[in-house]
């Protein structure tokens, strides 16, 4: 019944997915097909303006990012697809190793995105970054107390500590990069000493930590940037008096810097549209288009050459780990592997 099901679902994705080969009388169709898993307004603003600029439609598919890989893989040769659009290197990592990327020439790519922020065989690139942080109680924690990710493990935080589970591709990249930094021993000793340390058996997303933290169920939290400054501007009075309720601190700033993870884009092994899809990739690196994903979704730019939103100015600037975060998909399993062992539920 569930391989029913999940043709079903791979169906109804291929039909959202206009046909490549349609032509309007002699003249190929202008397309570039894009499978995403970001799920926000200001990334189908871009996908409109770029259509204006060039010309060239922009044809969706929405659905998670290991939905849309299994759908690749289905699809196989067939696949409509020309661009992947995911959150998290070790998901891109990840398309890479099952063959689903391939290797683009883009000087524009290139001089925009920095060396550690894409892939080595240029097959995929960082299209926004996101700081994850520790986020604390203002009226509990004095930010002096707070120093780095190892800090967390100290006795001085056994049962204040409230983070998600093993199982969120956030926290296993955290992980991957704690192994690439300290060592696998190291890396073990660090999370079973956070499990000893948790307020609660891990539970929610990262706006359920903010929360959680402002209602006292614990006294800081790791979570992600930009969900912090999603919940400061929602229209949710809940979420909005949470987010400013709770500190930013970026820890490691005396030694490696805070750990960052991507958003990022690839271009599909066999896209359609290959040409198109470069463009379109390129496009989402310009000034133009990190400008909106900088101030409308508090997302670190990766092109230097864009500010950073005005909440984001309001929380300092920052050191961070310059990690190649290809390693954050290599360290993966091994990642995963240790949080069991731990019994990081």
């Amino acid at each position: 019944m569930k391989r029913i099901f999940f043709a079903l679902f791979v169906l109804g994705l291929s039909m959202a997915c206009k046909n490549t080969d349609r032509k309007e009388g002699n003249t190929p169709k202008q397309e570039v097909n894009v499978y995403t898993h970001r799920h926000y307004p200001p990334d189908q603003e871009l996908f409109a303006q770029f259509e204006k600029e060039t010309g060239i439609q922009v044809n969706v598919v929405n659905a998670s990012a290991d939905e849309l890989i299994q759908k690749m893989q289905l699809e196989g040769t067939a696949s409509p697809a020309d661009v992947l659009i995911t959150v998290d290197a070790g998901r891109l990592v990840r398309a890479k190793e099952k063959g689903l990327l391939q290797s683009v020439q883009s000087d524009i790519l290139d001089s925009i995105v920095p060396s550690h922020l894409r892939d080595g065989d240029k097959q995929w690139f960082a299209l926004t970054k996101r700081a994850r942080v520790i986020v604390y109680a203002k009226d509990r924690i004095d930010p002096e107390q707070l120093s780095s990710y190892e800090d967390l493990a100290s006795d001085v935080w056994k049962g204040r500590l409230l983070i998600r589970s093993s199982s969120n591709i956030y926290n296993q990249s955290l992980m991957a990069s704690l192994i690439a930094n300290l060592g696998a021993e190291k890396a073990k000793a660090w999370a079973a000493q956070i499990v000893d340390n948790m307020a609660r058996d891990p539970k929610g997303n990262d706006r359920d930590q903010v929360k959680a933290v402002v209602a006292g169920e614990g006294d800081l939290a790791i979570v992600n940037t930009y969900y912090v400054g999603r919940m400061i501007n929602s229209d949710d009075p809940v979420e909005a008096n949470a987010g400013k309720g709770v500190g930013i601190y970026f820890p490691n700033q005396n030694d490696r810097g805070t750990h960052v993870n991507i958003s990022g884009a690839g271009v599909a092994k066999y896209a359609p549209n290959k040409g198109n899809a470069i463009r379109f990739i390129e496009f989402l690196a310009s000034t133009e288009a990190q400008a909106v994903f900088a101030e409308a979704n508090y997302e670190y730019p990766v092109n230097k050459n864009v500010e950073v939103a005005t909440l984001l100015k309001s929380w300092g600037s920052f050191k961070e780990d310059n990690l190649e975060l290809s390693k954050l998909g290599t360290n993966n399993k091994s990642a995963v592997l240790l949080f069991d062992e731990v019994n990081w539920k």
